[in-house]
């Protein structure tokens, strides 16, 4: 068993282990010293008392002269303040509930005191400084000692204080120095860390945790960033290896089938682009093992006709394709635009139909009994060649004759187990394309990672017209709203239409036990969000569209859209907006994915800092789908300088999907890379960032793939494979395996 493998309470005590393991989920010398400092605390150069300046990291040399405790007046607890002088002046060291400090810091003790100094009642302080007193002896060498270390700050938990933790790696680093670091193997192959001049691992574990320079802080960072990125390399290099293991039917493209058919009709020329990808794509499809690609495009870019040219070489071989949509409005769009793009392509078997079609049908949770009986029949005979879908495609009693490839539109939105489900209905494994317009942080930390074949659509086509962003700040200037909805009034006067989103529905059943969200009045819609100490429940459609009809939009033809309503009245809905008989449509997200509508060219996005970047990219994309320019509003209450306020600025400053998902990912992080959480969850990164080392992980890529080749098995290198075991445990094998 490694040293690492060693369980806490052996090291610690059962106590402090138990409170490690639970509020930190802390297990072993292992995980303890991979639990690396967030940042690190410089005490600074020691400073005198009289030359203090408030905000100051200081460290000070000082005698303390009076020690009280004072009781808080309308709470439990404490705080002791101990007054020190160094001759020429005098400061307050403050700290709160830790009375048991008065046993040590006595009258007359002499000691060094760091922390930031800070002002309370006009008195300068220093709030639950550090410190160590001084003996008398070799002060002179103990206090420059203790100016000039770093302070290790690290995650830490209301149970488990930095300085607590702190402790506990001493106390571990010090057990595995006294046995030479025994039973601690290194994964990083021996002749790997010589050509990149990376530390030993015994020595980066010391330099990161007990720094003596920020030089070492760096070195370790270095090398410990390296073992993130190539155990994680090598996890994945062993999954592409696997997979090209696998069999699958080799769906190769075929002249005068259904896919030349279908191209002859087309009424627009393909762009570079498209054909491109197609072209990586039909490639891939050739393969006698499962493609495993995504296609990221930009919001407009025609990844939607990419994503049926493929079903379509694929029917042409005798196989099915199907169409995974997240949402029945998005599922019955794409249906109707299939079914519209084929014509008598679209009607194989049927009385008119093309004799090279085939069956295009549609499987939500709301079909009726009988149009789902015989679809699951079209599909179980292969009289079907396509499925447009949302979650009912995975149930069990749904059977293929010949499942060749599943495309899945907007891939965040499904989790793995629903995509391995559907893959899973093949007689081998089926081809799989992901189609994604905005790449959500997880998305780019695997596709950083190499783990996808990635396809990228950048060209729109010709004729789509550009969005003008901007962000209405309705707080500060409650005027810009306004004008805001005069712009839509001017939009409508011009033939055209426009959309306002909102975050919430506001039917009954949304609001919470116990609380009743206040229903937005009238002069909301001009000031939306007036000062409180709480923030204002969400705005709600129905709120919105309520009073819009009766204010800013009266006269114009409202309509609302949401998940809750009945399948056939937002298919209704939907269908008249399409054909104009609808002037603006309030709607949730229902509408982020996949809703083309040209002729819509304004959106007014409420409560917009609500959403996260991908969203709003999204929504973005519903307009300008025509040759009319297109316009999108973020109105916000957040003000100037706010994160959120920011991140609406970022989004307003470019329609580049790409560079948004990098600003996603900056302020949210990559989520778990191996596991199913997606970003903001705790990540199993721990330095390595997959946007500021992109070389490293490129880098570890070659030197993984290279080694996975020569031993597949990693018989050879024991060490590497025992790390790769406690990264990738059980559950993130199994993910990795489905992903």
């Amino acid at each position: 068993m490694s040293a690492f493998d060693e369980p806490l309470r052996k090291l610690v005590g059962d106590r402090t282990a138990k409170v490690l393991a639970d509020s930190l989920k802390l297990h072993t010398t292992g995980d303890l010293l991979h639990h690396f400092p967030r940042r690190y605390a410089e005490r600074g150069e020691l400073t005198s008392l009289d030359e203090l300046e408030v905000d100051e990291h200081v460290t000070v040399v000082a005698q303390i002269e009076k020690v009280t405790r004072i009781p808080f007046r309308q709470r439990r607890g404490n705080r002791l303040e101990v007054v020190v002088t160094d001759g020429r002046g005098r400061l307050t060291l403050t700290f709160f509930n830790q009375a048991w400090r008065e046993k040590e810091l006595r009258p007359g003790a002499r000691g060094l005191f760091a922390g930031k100094v800070g002002v309370f009642q006009r008195t300068r302080q220093l709030a639950n400084p550090d410190y160590q007193l001084l003996d008398g002896d070799g002060e002179s060498g103990a206090a420059e000692r203790f100016a000039g270390r770093l302070i290790p700050v690290y995650p830490a938990s209301a149970q488990v204080p930095s300085w607590k933790l702190a402790q506990c790696v001493e106390v571990a680093l010090d057990s595995l120095a006294a046995t030479g670091w025994e039973g601690v193997g290194d994964p990083l192959p021996r002749q790997l860390r010589e050509d990149r001049e990376l530390l030993p691992l015994p020595e980066a574990l010391e330099r990161i945790h007990r720094p003596r320079t920020q030089a070492d802080v760096v070195m370790a960072r270095s090398r410990l960033t390296w073992d993130e990125a190539f155990v994680l390399q090598v996890a994945l290099a062993r999954r592409r290896a696997a997979d090209s293991a696998l069999p699958a039917v080799a769906r190769a493209a075929r002249a005068g089938g259904l896919l030349d058919a279908f191209d002859a009709r087309l009424p627009f020329t393909l762009t570079e682009g498209q054909l491109k990808v197609s072209a990586e794509i039909f490639a891939d499809l050739a393969q006698e093992h499962p493609m495993h690609r995504l296609l990221q495009g930009e919001v407009g870019s025609g990844k939607t006709m990419v994503g049926l040219r493929a079903m379509l070489a694929v029917v042409d071989t005798g196989g099915q394709a199907v169409l995974l949509a997240p949402t029945e409005v998005l599922a019955q769009q794409h249906h109707r635009s299939i079914v519209e793009m084929m014509g008598d392509l679209a009607e194989g078997g049927l009385l008119g139909g093309s004799e090279l079609g085939t069956k295009v049908v549609l499987l939500t949770g709301s079909t009726g009994t009988a149009a789902r009986r015989q679809a699951l029949l079209d599909l179980v005979t292969g009289e079907a060649g396509i499925v447009v879908g949302t979650h009912a495609l995975i149930e069990d009693k749904v059977r293929f004759h010949d499942l060749g490839l599943v495309v899945v539109d907007e891939q965040h939105r499904f989790g793995v187990e629903q995509r391995d489900a559907l893959r899973g209905k093949g007689r081998q494994p089926p081809h799989l394309l992901v189609m994604t317009a905005t790449p959500i942080p997880r998305t780019v930390a695997m596709t950083v990672f190499g783990d996808l074949e990635t396809s990228v659509l950048d060209q729109l086509p010709s004729g789509r017209s550009p969005i003008a962003s901007h962000v209405v700040p309705a707080l500060e200037k409650p005027h810009f709203l306004a004008r805001a909805w005069e712009r839509v009034r001017e939009e409508v006067g011009k033939g055209h239409q426009s959309y306002v989103v909102c975050p919430r529905i506001g039917d009954e059943d949304e609001e919470p036990k116990g609380k009743k969200a206040r229903k937005p009045a009238e002069e909301d819609l001009e000031d939306v969000g007036a000062a409180s100490d709480e923030r204002r429940p969400p705005l709600a459609v129905l709120d919105v569209a309520e009073q819009l009809r009766a204010g800013p939009l009266a006269g114009l033809r409202v309509e609302v859209l949401h998940g809750r309503m009945p399948p056939d009245a937002k298919d209704d809905v939907m269908r008249r907006f399409a054909a104009g008989e609808v002037d603006v449509l309030v709607a949730t997200t229902v509408i982020e994915v996949g809703v083309n509508v040209p002729n819509s060219t304004a959106m007014v996005i409420m409560d917009a800092d609500r959403f996260g970047v991908s969203q709003l990219h999204q929504l973005r994309g519903r307009v300008g789908r025509g040759t009319a320019p297109g316009l999108c509003l973020l109105v916000s209450d957040m003000p100037a300088g706010s994160a959120a306020r920011a991140r609406l600025d970022a989004v307003a400053a470019t329609l580049d999907g790409f560079e948004l998902s990098r600003i996603d990912l900056e302020q949210r992080r990559e989520g778990d890379v191996l596991g199913q959480a997606q970003s903001g969850a705790k990540s199993s990164l721990k330095v390595l960032s997959v946007l500021q080392d992109e070389e490293v992980i490129a880098a570890a890529r070659e030197e993984a793939v290279r080694l996975v080749t020569e031993d597949p098995g990693l018989t050879r290198h024991p060490d590497l494979e025992s790390a790769l075991r406690s990264l990738v445990d059980e559950d993130r094998a199994e993910y990795l395996e489905k992903g």
